[in-house]
């Protein structure tokens, strides 16, 4: 915990730095994940506002910094109040709230999603590139590189893990999360049962797959029909005697240096794993 606040700080203060003098002034983020990059990027005064989701500490990496910011419900009229010279928004964001800023002739620069583990540098520096902060990302980028290459297993036979969270959930290969895991040094059963992408995995696939661990999410608070898969009894039979972790969306759903946090995590379970014999 210790380590993972030290990062947050040290980013934070990266991203303390004045900006340039053509770089836009008055910056609003309306997506969980552009909130993220943007304030690790953006300079100091630079970024006004974030989306509410940056300050749960359950789906953000940042939510302490985010608290220092006006937060918004990405709502048009709200951010058009606000006055920004950009908004920096995701490709799911709300399609009406993007035309209407467009139509009020705010400037808007949509952000893909990464769906892999070299696409968050990408991302680093297109934010860089839009907030006139391309020094700062370079220096973000060369370091979770740097941080990255340093996951080098020595294993030949790694453990099998399954990533299984609300409804049943998996995540393939060609996701983050399962890069998150192969970077770990584990194998995933969602690709040996033909999962390359998202997607739900029947109980009995997981079964018969008899994985040595099965990660699962956070569970909400609260009651979920969707989330009782998880309580499932053959769960609690695959887990039984097995060293186990969780998924914490903070550092598994958005493409930031933070995913790093899921690799150590991820890293310690294969340990552990290894550990048992498994």
């Amino acid at each position: 915990m210790r380590g993972s606040r030290a990062l947050v700080l040290w980013l934070a203060a990266l991203a303390a730095a004045p900006a340039h003098a053509d770089a836009p002034r008055r910056v609003v983020s309306m997506n969980l994940c552009t909130d993220q990059l943007a304030m690790l990027v953006a300079g100091e005064g630079q970024l006004l506002s974030v989306s509410t989701l940056s300050a749960d500490p359950r789906g953000s990496a940042m939510a302490e910094v985010a608290a220092g910011y006006t937060l918004n419900y990405g709502l048009a009229e709200e951010i058009y109040l606000m006055q920004p010279d950009l908004v920096i928004a995701g490709t799911f964001t709300r399609r009406a709230t993007v035309q209407m800023l467009d139509r009020l002739g705010i400037p808007v620069v949509m952000f893909e999603p990464a769906y892999t583990l070299d696409d968050i540098a990408v991302l680093l520096t297109q934010m860089g590139d839009a907030l006139g902060q391309q020094g700062k990302a370079a220096t973000l980028v060369a370091d979770y590189r740097a941080r990255l290459a340093a996951y080098v297993t020595d294993t030949t036979a790694n453990p099998r893990a399954a990533l299984y969270s609300a409804n049943g959930y998996t995540s393939g290969d060609q996701t983050l999360a399962g890069q998150i895991l192969s970077t770990a040094g584990l194998d995933n059963v969602a690709a040996e049962a033909a999962f390359a992408d998202g997607g739900f995995l029947p109980l009995e696939v997981l079964a018969m797959s008899a994985p040595d661990t099965v990660i699962t999410s956070v569970p909400y608070a609260g009651f979920s029909r969707s989330e009782e898969i998880m309580d499932h009894p053959v769960i609690a039979a695959l887990r039984a005697g097995q060293p186990g972790a969780l998924m914490m969306d903070r550092d598994w759903v958005c493409g930031t240096p933070f995913v790093l946090r899921a690799i150590d995590t991820m890293a310690g379970l294969r340990r552990d794993l290894q550990d048992t014999g498994r």
